[in-house]
């Protein structure tokens, strides 16, 4: 398998997600679960990511499809679609899996995965994060992250549209 099928592979459907679910549970693997849009991978999210990625043996990280990115987002995005979004994502050695979801929230997804660590931005308090209930019922915990200064995906968006090239 070269390196493109290997990080494609760490794109799941629901089927092999409750594999690899099942897989880790019985080797006693302590399962890290975020979510986002991921639109513009940036130094935020490659920050928060691996620092979410610390506090476990395997990340698995929701990705909001593109309808699900338009609903939350407005008709102009996502700027990249959910296979590139996925494929970016999947290329980070410490994200394990990717798995896509359309809802508005990740709560069913969460109430599949069952994670140990539920993973957020500081910018949420734990006990406002969607799944909070789910997870501190079975003994797990919701952490926030501090985020990295200067770094969002609608800052940079701003950037390039108020800094058209000088080329054209």
């Amino acid at each position: 398998m070269n390196k493109s099928e290997v990080t494609a592979n760490k794109i799941a459907d629901p089927e092999k997600l409750r594999s690899v679910l099942a897989l880790w549970r019985f080797m006693g693997k302590r399962i890290v679960f975020t979510n986002g849009c991921f639109d513009i991978l940036h130094l935020g999210h490659v920050d928060y990511l691996s620092k979410a990625a610390d506090l476990g043996d395997v990340l698995v990280v929701g990705l909001n499809t593109d309808a699900s990115v338009s609903r939350l987002k407005g008709p102009s995005r996502p700027i990249l679609d959910e296979n590139a979004r996925a494929m970016l994502l999947a290329s980070l050695h410490f994200v394990t899996i990717v798995v896509l979801f359309d809802e508005p929230t990740p709560y069913e997804l969460i109430k599949t995965i069952q994670p140990d660590v539920l993973v957020k931005g500081k910018d949420y308090k734990a006990e406002e994060v969607v799944g909070y209930d789910i997870v501190t019922a079975k003994g797990g915990t919701v952490e926030t992250i501090e985020l990295v200064e200067g770094y969002s995906t609608s800052a940079i968006i701003h950037k390039i549209l108020n800094n058209p090239p000088r080329d054209l």
